[in-house]
């Protein structure tokens, strides 16, 4: 069934096939959370929320883009959101995940760095310019091309190119930086 179909069957009051549209959609949701919040707890969260917004909205939902352009805009809005109202507990949460992380192959050294290297990619990508930020996880975690982010972020795939390469020039300055 077509996502139109869908929308009209959930619209008229089926939920079966608000079913259907979470499960073809809770992946490329949970993915693109996945790398805005990092941490799978978050990003399960911030995931039902969205559908919840989904389903609560569905009935207003225009046309004007395809389905998944919409509920991309629902993901990064929300993610923006939560991200914005948990500031704080993000720094303990990354600090416990270094402590807590273990590997059978790993000594505690390695895991360490390992743990100190994802810590300071996290928080790399955090400190882009918000729209840099969106259109990487879009491009990195879900690897959308670049005329979808476009649709998505409401800019021009020109305008997309440049936060992408500003967000990688970015991040190479950070990355680099001791």
């Amino acid at each position: 069934m077509s996502d139109e179909q869908l929308i009209k069957e959930i619209i008229s009051g089926n939920h079966a096939a608000f079913k259907n549209l979470m499960e073809k959609y809770q992946l490329q949701v949970f993915r693109t959370v996945m790398g805005f919040v990092h941490t799978k707890e978050d990003a399960e969260e911030v995931t039902q929320d969205i559908f919840v917004r989904v389903y609560q909205s569905i009935s207003s939902f225009r046309h004007d883009a395809e389905f998944s352009t919409w509920l991309y805009r629902i993901t990064v809005n929300t993610s923006l959101n939560f991200l914005r109202s948990n500031r704080k507990n993000r720094l303990l949460q990354s600090l416990e995940a270094i402590f807590s992380l273990r590997s059978e192959e790993k000594t505690p050294l390695e895991e360490l760095e390992s743990a100190e290297r994802d810590r300071r990619i996290r928080v790399a990508i955090d400190s882009l310019p918000e729209k840099q930020r969106m259109a990487f996880i879009l491009s990195r975690y879900e690897e959308l091309p670049q005329k979808k982010i476009a649709a998505v972020m409401n800019r021009s795939e020109g305008a997309v190119e440049q936060l992408l390469q500003r967000a990688k020039e970015n991040l190479q300055k950070k990355l680099r930086a001791p």
